[in-house]
């Protein structure tokens, strides 16, 4: 069982990353706030906090840049009817500290906003995690990943591919076109990073 992975990053883009440990690349599904710190992360190493999802078909790996998102994960996975795909989902929709204060005010309606979350599922979310984060504690430090990655541009146009991510999300096609589309106009003719769109195009559908 892989339960954290330090080594150098051959690939990264949005929910996938490729990291290169001694020679052995080792494929990751991250959420976005783990792309984030990635992307912005300066120098050096980097460390993920790993998940080793295990079943009898396939052996998948979910990387996460601190123990609060691995921990909230692991949280989320626990609860009936969330799996690791809508738990990344949430993660990335809304991120470990919003979620937390989400469940903490009890704001169902912030949660079902996530594509793949309704009303049932929101409700079980706030009653199964409410006594669980308390008993938790204060969220633990965020922590500082240690490798700076570009954003990701091989060609393909940076609006194809932010729609691409939030609709590998759940978002629909239109949804994520109409958001990515909105969120580049508010740049006012600059060119974004991905990370950046995205922010803003997941502030718009969370709106």
């Amino acid at each position: 069982m892989i339960g954290r992975l330090r080594g150098s990053v051959w690939h990264c883009e949005p929910g996938r990353l490729q990291l290169d440990v001694g020679g052995v690349g080792y494929d990751l599904q991250i959420p976005l706030s783990t792309y984030y710190h990635v992307s912005e992360s300066d120098g050096g190493e980097l460390e993920l906090h790993v998940f080793t999802h295990v079943r009898e078909d396939a052996i998948t790996l979910y990387g996460f840049a601190t123990e609060a998102e691995r921990a909230m994960f692991l949280h989320l996975t626990s609860i009936s009817g969330v799996g690791p795909r809508l738990a990344l989902a949430a993660l990335s929709g809304i991120g470990p500290e919003e979620l937390r204060q989400a469940v903490r005010d009890q704001d169902h309606s912030r949660i079902q906003r996530v594509p793949g979350i309704g009303k049932k599922t929101a409700a079980r979310i706030v009653l199964e995690l409410r006594d669980r984060l308390e008993k938790d504690g204060p969220e633990p430090p965020a922590g500082s990943p240690g490798r700076k990655t570009p954003a990701v541009d091989d060609g393909r146009s940076l609006r194809h591919d932010a729609a691409s991510a939030l609709s590998n999300l759940g978002y629909s096609e239109d949804a994520a076109y109409r958001a990515v589309d909105k969120a580049l106009g508010e740049f006012e003719g600059d060119r974004p990073d991905l990370q950046d769109l995205l922010r803003g195009a997941l502030q718009g559908l969370n709106r």
